[in-house]
């Protein structure tokens, strides 16, 4: 039989494929990517997820600790022609607007391009946007979704399960509420009367005016 019929398996689902099925990637400058083997159907998903996240057109072999570059030249007939298009766009846009004047849009579900044609000064002042092709609003300084009620300070200082939208109308809420929150477990605790020694539900006791933990010496917080 041809060698058309050769089965090969693919380095990430780790399937048997055949020769045809398979994508032959070779870098001139970097002959150990001609051992690595793929199935035309990963490195499509693989040159996807690159794009789309990093938005740069340098798209790596995903061989383990691999440095060798795919071409664009080299994908054209063998991976779908919805990925070569995205992958032409943001070549364009490489090329074309300078990185200090382009960002994206944070919103996955958009991910559209954005140019930036104001000046620094311009800049600095801004803290809220909106995305001209979703229209929804984002952090000009952080740019991620808007954070209503929360600066930016505060917001790089959030875990990244405290940055979704409930979240952030809860520390809205503490804000406006004045809540502190238990220095230990960092659950919020509202005071309604008594003295600042507070006892959180985790067993941790703080000083409801400064946040310290308490001891038989803390005083004067007001």
């Amino acid at each position: 039989m041809g060698s058309k019929y050769s089965h090969f398996s693919c380095e990430i689902c780790a399937e048997n494929k055949h020769n045809n099925q398979m994508f032959p990637f070779h870098d001139h400058n970097n002959k150990s990517c001609s051992s690595h083997r793929f199935c035309t159907e990963c490195i499509s998903k693989h040159i996807s997820t690159k794009l789309i996240h990093k938005k740069s057109p340098s798209i790596t072999c995903p061989g383990l600790d691999c440095s060798g570059i795919l071409e664009i030249e080299k994908c054209v007939e063998i991976v779908p022609k919805e990925v070569i298009c995205l992958w032409d766009q943001v070549i364009c846009e490489t090329v074309i607007i300078p990185p200090s004047q382009r960002f994206y849009c944070p919103y996955k579900n958009c991910s559209a391009l954005i140019m930036n044609d104001c000046d620094e000064k311009e800049v600095e002042c801004m803290r809220e946007a909106e995305c001209p092709f979703c229209n929804r609003l984002f952090c000009v300084q952080c740019r991620v979704a808007w954070h209503c009620g929360v600066d930016c300070l505060e917001f790089s200082k959030l875990s990244l399960n405290e940055r979704g939208s409930d979240d952030l109308m809860v520390h809205e809420l503490a804000k406006k509420n004045k809540w502190k929150r238990c220095p230990h477990c960092k659950f919020f605790v509202e005071r309604k009367e008594g003295c600042l020694h507070m006892t959180c539900r985790c067993g941790s006791q703080f000083c409801y005016a400064c946040g310290a933990a308490w001891s038989s010496t803390h005083g004067g917080c007001q």
